[in-house]
């Protein structure tokens, strides 16, 4: 009897006949396991990617936050480094199934969470993914409003106000909006294809706002001898553990949901090569170059003016705003679509495989990305890093300790690629009623301890002074971390007592005898 899936020689696997699950209700062909013919994406491709994603306005905000909240270029720089450093761990363990298997994120959490408990990790990761989308939006519309700004004049810039922002702000964030919409719409390889285009051009706009603050304030030596307000004693160790928890929970997103990428990926080398070169190199640049220009900006205007839109909107020359943001418009809605539009495309897709396809998830996120008014998230730096990012970065924590450890240590990376989208209890990945009680409990428990003792400083933040659990309070600044050592110590505690059961029903991967139209790649590595 033939197997139902085939390892090749390359340690990737898929379906000997992908038809066998298209008559489940749990199954569409954007969820499918992509077929070895299909995952051609090089190194470059994944370098391209991270490139795309890294180098936005939102991510010039971390250390541009960090430098506003008190660090000097050294503090700012050695926090988002090592929290790039720190995030690209899970974020590698978590794209290997998708390599192996050619599945997404929400197929991949259907081995740990159940096939219809897969829906609570994929919606709560799709929901942070919309407001990021917001974010992203409210920051291209802003660079739009600059720069129609500078070339139609005062009128455009002072219009009649609507809910406290001129009418004309409203229509930039519009059509940033609808710009985007069109590419998601045409699916998922115009995205590819979009990033491939504006990798080598999104640094553009950050470049000439560098040199233009270079020239303004004379040099290297002013901006770089820019005192800490902090300090290297308890000030800046107080601020410097929730910073970097802050700088970890930023890309906490991409390391769950890496799969939707690397599922078409042609070897587990190149993936893994396209990210090692990609995230740390692109967000180490982006670092230093938004450090530069806002510690530059101290130097000129004697505050540290932490929005790129707003301190382009100070420049004399329409020429060098124009220029300026319309690189930084095109980087973000690079960022945009990669990060931050395909996974709850396909999150919400996993709820609703019958009605929902990609096209339709990208415009739920859109709208839902409205609703969620981005503009109040990014309208403060203690706001933007000490609330949204690590509170929504322990939560995400859990999930992914789950995956690792369901993964790694408990499947020893071996999935029945068939049961994934199995109907009903016939597949052994339905547990109780499509629900794993085991990955609930655990991630429920990383993120309370994670997230429980949320706080912010008087005046500062959503939170109460002594947390919404005064008892976790200790563990908010450590939160990434928290969540996910807790949540992947008890996910492998329940998980114990049926390893032996476990191990009796991990599939036998069959080395495929076949020829194929995509021979091994000689750079793959087993999977």
């Amino acid at each position: 009897m033939e197997p139902a899936q085939v390892r090749h020689p390359d340690g990737r696997i898929e379906l000997t006949d992908a038809s066998s699950v298209h008559g489940s209700q749990y199954f569409n062909h954007e969820l499918a396991p992509v077929p070895i013919e299909k995952r051609t994406w090089s190194t470059y491709n994944y370098f391209a990617l991270w490139m795309g994603m890294a180098h936005n306005i939102p991510s010039y905000l971390l250390a541009s936050g960090l430098i506003a909240i008190g660090m000097n270029w050294a503090q700012a720089f050695l926090t988002i480094t090592l929290g790039n450093l720190i995030v690209l761990i899970p974020m590698l363990l978590n794209s290997h199934a998708g390599t192996k298997y050619g599945i997404p994120f929400p197929i991949f959490a259907r081995a740990f969470y159940g096939i219809r408990g897969a829906n609570l990790a994929a919606l709560l990761r799709a929901f942070i993914a919309c407001g990021w989308f917001g974010i992203q939006t409210w920051v291209g519309g802003q660079a739009i409003f600059v720069i129609l700004g500078k070339l139609i004049g005062p009128e455009w810039i002072n219009a009649a106000e609507v809910f406290g922002q001129p009418w004309t702000m409203w229509l930039g964030f519009l059509v940033f909006w609808a710009f985007q919409m069109a590419i998601i719409w045409r699916g998922i390889d115009a995205v590819r294809k979009f990033e491939n285009w504006t990798a080598p051009l999104v640094t553009v706009g950050f470049l000439i706002l560098l040199i233009w603050v270079l020239v303004k304030a004379g040099g290297l030596g002013p901006i770089f001898s820019q005192p800490s307000q902090l300090g290297w004693g308890a000030d800046f160790w107080k601020i410097f553990a929730p910073s970097l928890m802050g700088m970890i929970a930023f890309w906490a997103t991409l390391s769950l949901n890496m799969p939707d990428f690397t599922r078409f990926g042609s070897s587990q080398r190149k993936q893994a090569m396209g990210q090692i070169l990609g995230l740390p190199t692109t967000m180490s640049f982006m670092a230093i170059v938004s450090i530069m220009i806002t510690s530059g900006g101290i130097v000129i205007y004697g505050e540290a003016i932490w929005d790129p839109v707003e301190l382009a909107s100070r420049f004399d020359s329409p020429l060098v705003v124009v220029l300026a943001l319309f690189g930084l418009g095109l980087a973000t809605v690079s960022a945009n679509l990669a990060a931050n539009v395909v996974s709850p495309s396909y999150d919400f897709s996993n709820a609703f495989p019958k009605r929902i396809n990609f096209r339709v998830g990208g415009l739920i996120t859109g709208v839902i990305g409205i609703a969620i008014q981005p503009w109040r998230l990014i309208s403060d730096p203690n706001i933007y890093i000490f609330a949204w990012l690590n509170f929504y970065g322990g939560v995400l924590a859990a999930v992914a300790g789950v995956l690792v450890a369901g993964y790694w240590a408990q499947t020893r990376t071996r999935l029945h690629l068939a049961d994934l989208y199995a109907d009903g209890p016939r597949g052994r990945y339905w547990f109780t009623g499509g629900w794993n009680w085991r990955a609930l409990v655990a991630t429920a428990v990383g993120a309370v301890l994670a997230v429980g003792g949320a706080y912010s400083a008087p005046g500062e933040g959503p939170f109460p002074s002594d947390g919404l659990i005064p008892l976790f309070r200790m563990f908010y600044d450590y939160s990434w971390l928290v969540g996910l050592v807790a949540a992947f110590l008890v996910f492998l505690a329940f998980s114990l007592p049926t390893s032996r059961d476990a191990d009796m029903h991990i599939p036998q991967e069959e080395t495929s005898e076949r020829n194929r139209a995509s021979r091994p790649d000689p750079a793959a590595v087993d999977g």
